[in-house]
This record gives structure tokens, sequence and C-alpha cells, in this order.
């Protein structure tokens, strides 16, 4: 595989923006992700675009779903995934199949999940970065749009304080581990090739982690999701809880 860039800028430029209620910051951020997928549309045939998991982005996802796009034009990857079946709990891709893709316009769109059915995660990180390479173009692939979470140590995606995959710049996908899990996760290359990048962030216990990825002495070692710097600015939802500080 092609050797990929380091992150392209030196710093990032944040755009934060701050919603009352947790129903607002759903319907804000899904109306962002729609309003991506419609420009790139615009301009190219396919639009691909990674997805957070975990409990925040459930709400955009139902939303988002119920947007009358031409998704079957559109390929959803995941940012991350949990080492775990397809139909477990945990599984980021069910949260998808279940809240984006439900009965409903969304449910046409074409979902590329972690293949965690193969032999080890090793194996299922080399052939999710081949998907990901035959789907966008670019070194290293470019998404046109990436929403983020950010975890009360700093992380986002399955990029964690002090793992060996903070550091990986030559793929586009790799191992990771997390709360004694392991995972697959998108490296630090392409989150920042992204076109857009999206952080959402909700609950006062990520008020501490969010002071920190917003300011610009913190470093990436601490808190890793500070390694995204695209070239545009990224943009920060939050609710009244998480900007508390």
């Amino acid at each position: 595989m092609s050797t990929l860039h380091p992150p392209s800028s030196p710093a990032a430029n944040y755009r934060l923006e701050v919603v009352a209620s947790a129903e607002a910051l759903a319907r804000r951020c899904s109306e962002t992700i729609a309003s991506a997928i419609d420009l790139a549309l615009a301009e190219r045939d396919r639009c691909q675009i990674a997805l957070a998991g975990g409990r925040t982005p459930a709400a955009t996802y139902r939303l988002l779903g119920q947007q009358h796009l031409p998704w079957e034009r559109v390929d959803v990857l995941l940012g991350d995934e949990r080492w775990v079946s397809a139909d477990d709990e945990a599984s980021n891709a069910r949260l998808l199949r279940t809240t984006l893709m439900a009965p409903g316009p969304g449910h046409d769109a074409r979902l590329h999940p972690v293949p965690t059915q193969l032999a080890s995660p090793e194996q299922g990180a080399e052939a999710y970065g081949a998907t990901l390479v035959q789907l966008c173009a670019g070194t290293p692939p470019v998404l046109d749009l990436v929403l983020l979470g950010l975890g009360d140590d700093g992380h986002t995606a399955s990029l964690f304080p002090g793992t060996s995959a903070t550091r990986v710049r030559d793929r586009p996908v790799a191992v990771s581990e997390g709360k004694g899990m392991p995972r697959i996760t998108l490296t630090a290359p392409v989150l920042c090739a992204a076109r857009q990048v999206v952080f959402l962030v909700s609950g006062s216990d990520k008020a501490l982690a969010l002071n920190r990825l917003l300011d610009p002495a913190e470093p990436s070692e601490r808190t890793p999701a500070r390694l995204v710097r695209p070239a545009a600015p990224v943009l920060v939802f939050a609710d009244n809880a998480a900007a508390s500080r």
C-alpha cells in the first residue's frame, strides 16, 4: 500500500457551535451531514462518509435517515469498530443498521461494515483499508465527511491515548485497543484528509476533554483527538453541558 502523508496542517481551525438541547443538537448535526452529502453528490457520482459509534449520535442518525437524499449513491463507512460480531449490541455497524438505515429513505445507503467475521483484527484492518482505498480517491483516501465523537479521555475514533494506532502514518486503517477490547480504526492521515470533519460532543463528562481539544497548547499525546487536523475548519457541535468549561 502507498505511503500515506502525515497530518496536513500544523493546527486545526475549530468552529464551536453550542446547541441548547439534545434534540436540537441531533437536528443540527443531521442537517450538516445532509448538506455535505448534497454538496458532494452535486460534484461527484458518489459520496463517501464515515460515521461514529456510541450513544451520542444515535438520534442524529435517526433524523438523517429520514432525509430525502439520493441515498443509493452514498457509501457509509465507520470511523472505528469494536472487534465484535455484526449483531452484537456493541457493534457500530449494528447501530447504523437500526438508526440511519431503519425503514425510511436512509435504508438505500450502502453500508460498508468492518469485516469482524475474519480470523483476526489485523486481517480485518487490512481488508477495511483495501475497501477504503477502493471507494475513495486520493492518497490518503479522501472521505467527503467524517463524523467523530470525543471520549472523556480525549480519544476519537479508536485513537486512544498511549496506543500505537495514534502513531500509524503508513496505513489508512489500524488495529487499536480501548477499554479492554480490540478495535479497528481509521488512522490520523485519513481523518486529516477528509473534506469535512465534524465532532459531536454531549454531556458534562466530556467538558474537560472538549476544553482540551480546543486548547492550542494541548498535546495530542494526551488528547489524540487533536491529531485530526484537516485543511478545512473543523465543526464542533456541543450541548451546554459539554461546553460548560
